[in-house]
């Protein structure tokens, strides 16, 4: 068996690396190649915010939230659950619906910030 976690069906997943912009771009490049352009563009003003600020806050969050992504698209299916839903939720008009949908929204999140090691920022 190769490095890479199994998911239920049998598929390899890549693991979760560690939260370094390196590690993390790297890891898209293999999950999400299309999000590159906005990681990039997100990792210069990151920078560009730790430097005028001279705090590395800007580079926390911007790692953090990377994480969370890479963690999501690391497993394909609960990806396309997590669009599913939020698509659903942007037309719904059944409030019972929508609570549904967010609670499932926030268990999908839950474990994805669990396995990047990031809080949520309501739990913080």
């Amino acid at each position: 068996m190769s490095t890479a976690a199994q998911s239920g069906r049998g598929d390899a997943v890549v693991p979760q690396p560690a939260s370094t912009p390196e590690d993390l771009r790297a890891a898209l490049a293999q999950l999400a190649p299309d999000a590159l352009p906005t990681f990039d563009t997100e990792r210069s003003v990151a920078l560009q915010q730790a430097r005028e600020r001279v705090s590395a806050a800007p580079m926390r969050r911007f790692v953090g939230q990377w994480a969370v992504y890479v963690a999501l698209e690391r497993h394909s299916e609960r990806a396309a659950r997590l669009r599913s839903l939020e698509a659903r939720a942007a037309t719904t008009e059944s409030l019972e619906e929508a609570r549904t949908i967010a609670a499932e929204i926030g268990r999908i999140l839950d474990q994805a910030c669990a396995e990047a090691g990031v809080e949520r920022a309501e739990d913080a």
